[in-house]
């Protein structure tokens, strides 16, 4: 795989404690108010354009057909992921591991200094006590940030969240279409270029990487869920923000007969994203993780099947 911005899957090792699921009742498909109605069809799905990221398993650009389904117009957010710990009582992966993964330049120095990072991606930190409510550890919290997405949720946790609403993570293809907003084989969800007439339509990084980030696009962090425009299909940040887990195991040679490896597909990129080394906020760009994994850019949206109303 080829360089990424992202945090490093969690070294082998089961968590200190047994996977809770959630034992409060499922809310149903109440929460659907927030999704939009697709009625699937066939589409060309991938890139072999020159930005595509030799090692993803972008290509080849083929024909994949979804049906009808329902998908949120944005990513799930602090609040909501709150009133499912409060019913349930659910523990995060990131709270039963004691750390997750967060951006070193948004710790204070002391912590900095004091928390490991990975050799292949240095700007994280290994963060003690970080998980959803306290996304840069001990002493942060979520003031000002409740309609931003989750993060530090791991695919095990955005599957036990979609549990209690009734609800399952899109799968790969169903995520592309409705990332494409009807456009075909368009490098962005909005066109083809990044910035048109000089606006910034998505939350990635600006100015060089990973030392300065002039935040052009107005946020140096996560956006809110509903930043910017949404796509022709009416979602918001598909390309930038937080990556966003989906339900298929991750492959690079698309078998028809699905992946057989443990890792899971997040797509969309990131706030972290930029041209110069991580250029996966493109429509088409793609990666994977550890299904335990964590870290203070990865968030999800949910998915359900269609059910005539």
């Amino acid at each position: 795989m080829s360089p990424r911005c992202c945090p490093p899957g969690r070294p082998a090792g089961p968590p200190p404690s047994p996977a809770n699921l959630p034992s409060a009742p499922a809310r149903g498909s109440g929460s659907r108010d927030n999704a939009v109605c697709l009625p699937g069809g066939t589409f060309l799905m991938g890139s072999e354009d020159a930005d595509a990221n030799p090692g993803d398993g972008e290509g080849p650009v083929r024909a994949v057909t979804v049906g009808p389904f329902a998908i949120d117009r944005h990513c799930v957010t602090n609040d909501r992921f709150a009133a499912f710990v409060e019913a349930t009582g659910y523990q995060t992966d990131a709270e039963r591991f004691g750390w997750s993964y967060v951006f070193a330049k948004f710790l204070p120095g002391e912590l900095r200094r004091v928390s490991p990072r990975p050799d292949i991606t240095p700007w994280w930190c290994g963060v003690r006590g970080a998980y959803w409510a306290a996304p840069e550890g001990s002493g942060s919290g979520l003031s000002g940030r409740g309609d931003h997405p989750v993060v530090h949720v791991s695919w095990a946790d955005a599957v036990a969240f979609c549990t209690w609403e009734g609800a399952r993570l899109p799968t790969e293809a169903e995520w592309e279409y409705a990332a494409r907003g009807g456009l075909e084989q368009a490098r962005y969800p909005w066109g083809d270029e990044l910035t048109p007439g000089g606006e910034h339509r998505c939350n990635i990084w600006q100015g060089r990487f990973p030392s300065h980030n002039t935040a052009e696009d107005g946020y140096v962090g996560t956006a809110p869920v509903t930043a910017y425009e949404p796509n022709g299909y009416g979602l918001h940040n598909v390309a930038g923000n937080v990556w966003e887990w989906c339900a298929d195991r991750w492959a690079t040679d698309h078998p028809e007969s699905g992946a057989k490896g443990t890792n899971r597909v997040m797509r969309g990129g990131s706030y972290l994203c930029h041209d110069s080394y991580c250029n996966r906020y493109r429509v088409a760009a793609r990666t994977g993780n550890t299904p335990d994994s964590s870290g203070g850019n990865t968030g999800f949206r949910v998915a359900w099947d269609h059910r005539d109303e």
